[in-house]
């Protein structure tokens, strides 16, 4: 099984990630304020405190990715809400970072960003949100783990079991009566959330 061994790479490549953009950000900050240096006017103290600050800020949401991921890994399930959320937009930062790194630092750093971006959809797609064959493979009673359609209608024979049986006197094929071209179904009503 290839996912939960994904999921323990993007968790700690996220982590490392964290670590490595607040350090950088910390390290900006205090060059401004010790080389006293102003961009365009700007204050030299309200730069070193806004690259401290964004740096502990975008540190904490590639920490907090680094966790989504490593749930994902310990449970061994698929993201859900929030979490995929987190998911979804890291990889689409890391896809903003790639086109950045390109034209700023070069290709080697636009390959980096485009393998963590490809790690991150990897994870995301590894999981099957329905639980997949898996869930369907698994005993227990009639009716769980399938899909609603797969379900089997009260009284009807089942899958494989025979020759289907005549409905109440309709033509088969082959009769001379009228056709239909497709036959009816019945299907149990589908729950409402009013």
């Amino acid at each position: 099984m290839v996912r939960r061994p994904v999921a323990w790479v993007v968790a700690i490549v996220l982590l490392a990630e964290a670590v490595f953009i607040a350090a950088l950000n910390w390290f900006l900050g205090v060059v401004v304020d010790r080389q006293d240096m102003s961009l365009a006017g700007l204050d030299p103290d309200v730069m070193a405190t806004s690259s401290k600050v964004g740096g502990v800020v975008f540190g904490l949401y590639f920490a907090f990715c680094a966790l989504v991921a490593l749930l994902v890994a310990i449970r061994n399930r698929a993201p859900a809400g929030f979490g995929r959320v987190l998911l979804v937009s890291v990889a689409v930062v890391h896809g903003l970072l790639g086109a950045f790194a390109w034209g700023l630092v070069g290709w080697t750093a636009f390959l980096a960003m485009v393998a963590v971006l490809g790690l991150i959809v990897l994870l995301l797609m590894t999981y099957d949100r329905a639980g997949g064959p898996e869930s369907a493979a698994g005993g227990g009673a009639p009716g769980q783990g399938e899909a609603p359609a797969a379900r089997t209608e009260p009284g009807a024979a089942p899958a494989g079991a025979g020759a289907p049986a005549s409905r109440t006197g309709e033509p088969q094929d082959g009769d001379d009566g009228p056709q239909d071209s497709v036959p009816a179904q019945v299907s149990a009503p589908a729950p409402t959330t009013r």
